[in-house]
């Protein structure tokens, strides 16, 4: 009896080991992925009121831990059965990434007529407010979600072979570490001028270190947003572009006289901008029909 328990730990000693090693493996081939991930979602969690921060990035954790809990199953179960299908599903994926990064490039060179008069969230109650924060967090949640399935499988590309259970805890690891280490940054990131706020009044008028550093965070944080603004759009195009040149066989032909990451940046930008396009064609055409029936 008491060899076969002991039999017993060995061999959960010796799954546990095996998924610390196949984990780590997982999370190099996961970590350009998960930095634009966290460029992403940082671009995503900002601009809120300064007291609204923590409890939007909270929401927008607990989105990104449901995102994980209903693809994890449905991406075993694809892979189990319909392994053909996951590479549909990051495609369409893709598309998406491609369209929010190159609509965000288009808006910058050509903005929208902006109304005369924007209202301060300052002025606006506090059911206005709110109810904008319930936007972008959805929005933020659905990036995620497409960011998420993108990990999980690239994860589940370093266990193939394995035994089910394996492959299971691995990728379980991986997301969990995801979500934990992108929006524990993320928060530390957005909260960087209140701990400069903090330093600036222990140092009690002193212009010593403490003052200084204090400074620093709070002039650095507009420029940090700006900075990952910046690369989590080129990011959103990166990770698309990633997508149709590694899943779609014949993109190869046409672009590999170039380095991969040109190749990407370049798929993701021009099918991003396409996708703009059919999309303002498509507002257009509806709203003329809206009109008309009007």
């Amino acid at each position: 009896m008491a060899s076969g328990i002991f039999a017993l730990l060995d061999d959960i000693a010796a799954l546990m080991d095996d998924v610390a090693l196949m984990s780590k493996v997982a999370a190099k081939k996961t970590a350009g992925i998960l930095g634009d991930d966290l460029a992403v979602n940082a671009e995503k969690a900002s601009g809120f009121v300064s007291s609204r921060e923590l409890p939007v990035l909270w929401a927008i954790t607990k989105g990104s831990f449901l995102n994980k809990l209903i693809i994890l199953p449905i991406a075993f179960l694809l892979t189990a059965f319909i392994p053909w299908l996951i590479n549909i599903i990051l495609i369409l994926g893709g598309l998406y990434l491609a369209y929010e990064g190159a609509e965000k490039i288009m808006e910058f060179f050509f903005p929208h007529e902006k109304k005369e008069h924007l209202e301060e969230l300052e002025e606006l109650s506090e059911e206005e407010i709110l109810e904008r924060e319930k936007v972008k967090v959805k929005s933020a949640i659905v990036t995620d979600f497409i960011l998420s399935v993108e990990i999980i499988i690239i994860a589940l590309g370093t266990v193939v072979g394995q035994e089910l259970w394996t492959q299971i805890m691995v990728v379980t690891v991986i997301a969990i570490l995801a979500t934990v280490g992108v929006y524990g940054i993320v928060a530390l990131i957005v909260r960087m001028d209140e701990a400069g706020y903090k330093m600036i009044q222990w140092s009690k008028g002193k212009r010593n270190l403490t003052f200084h550093l204090g400074t620093l965070l709070v002039k650095a944080l507009p420029r940090v947003i700006q900075f990952l603004a910046i690369v989590g759009t080129l990011a959103l195009l990166f990770v698309s572009g990633g997508i149709f040149l590694h899943q779609i066989p014949f993109v190869h032909h046409y672009v590999d006289f170039m380095p991969s990451w040109i190749a990407e940046f370049l798929l993701g930008l021009i099918v991003g901008v396409l996708c703009v396009f059919i999309v303002m064609a498509f507002k257009k055409m509806f709203g003329k029909k809206s009109q008309q029936h009007s």
